[in-house]
């Protein structure tokens, strides 16, 4: 009885010494506690909430749909106008590069359009705390085309000058691959005849010459290759010439002659003699009178009997 009515007695003195702390801590002297809590409040705000206004420049990225392209060249940067936080503003111009606008124009038909620019249709990836409020110019102006794909011829160029009384055979010229799928807008597809190789150099060269993994190139920006290298090969030899002989005709009268136009190399034409070749005129797919030359072996394949006979 004496120990409860002991512990009683201790719990009184703890609760009147608990509300004589919390009168002195919150009743005395309150006007000035109420005036610290007003300026540390205010002070909290100003450091972390004062509001500021900021101006940058970002990339506009605008997306369209994967068979359209545009075929002007639209506004590559916008002038964004943010406010909030002004600490977060202010740091947005340190890592303005990371930021950019993205606006969807997947929906938007082939032709020339006007599109808006404003907080509502584009997207940016701001910090909590900040906000869009303006984009300039607000209005652009964009072409849209459809994109078309073709197969377009591979064309070796050269550049240098081969040694004199030599040419390049054209007929030899082989790249591979021959032909690239090539991607672009539509009105530049359609008139896109060939693809370029870099230029290969051939000063001074002869013979056979062979250019692997040689750039392939077109000039308009907008177009893409499936393939951007190819492999060249191609003969340089000594320059070519025609000459034309009356050569004996294989059949008909004796002193029967056909007259034969060659194209060669000019030191195989001056082996050719009248008397050592024989022709006659024979009826090709089309019905027409073309010559046919026994050339000697050594000659064949170098020498292309080219006009067709006239007979004498």
């Amino acid at each position: 009885m004496f120990f409860a009515n002991e512990q009683s007695g201790d719990s009184g003195q703890w609760t009147i010494s608990f509300k004589r702390l919390a009168r002195k801590a919150f009743l005395e002297d309150w006007p000035m506690k109420l005036i610290a809590l007003v300026v540390s409040l205010a002070l909290w705000v100003i450091v972390s909430g004062e509001t500021g206004k900021g101006t940058l420049t970002v990339p506009l990225n605008l997306r369209t749909a994967e068979n359209t392209e545009f075929s002007n060249t639209p506004v590559q940067e916008v002038e964004i106008v943010v406010t909030g936080d002004k600490r977060k503003i202010d740091r947005l111009a340190e890592i303005k590069g990371a930021l950019a606008i993205y606006r969807d124009l997947t929906d938007l038909p082939v032709g020339d359009s006007v599109i808006e620019l404003n907080p509502s249709n584009v997207r940016i990836d701001l910090p909590a705390g900040v906000r869009l409020t303006d984009i300039v110019p607000g209005r652009i102006a964009v072409r849209l085309e459809a994109i078309l794909e073709r197969d377009i011829p591979v064309k070796a160029e050269t550049t240098g000058s081969v040694p004199e009384g030599m040419e390049i055979y054209d007929e030899t010229v082989r790249v591979v691959p021959q032909r690239i799928r090539v991607r672009g807008p539509a009105s530049y597809m359609k008139t896109l005849e060939f693809v370029s190789t870099e230029k290969i150099d051939v000063e001074n060269k002869s013979g056979d010459l062979i250019a692997k993994q040689v750039a392939v190139t077109v000039s308009n920006p907008k177009v893409r290759l499936q393939e951007v290298v190819a492999d060249v090969a191609f003969y340089i030899g000594e320059k070519r010439a025609t000459k034309t002989l009356s050569i004996p005709a294989k059949e008909g009268p004796a002193g029967k002659k056909i007259e034969v136009e060659f194209y060669g190399p000019r030191s195989l034409l001056d082996t050719l003699k009248p008397g050592d070749l024989k022709g006659e005129t024979v009826k090709n797919d089309a019905g027409e009178d073309v010559p046919k030359v026994d050339l000697p072996p050594e000659l064949q394949g170098r020498i292309e009997v080219r006009k067709p006979a006239a007979r004498r």
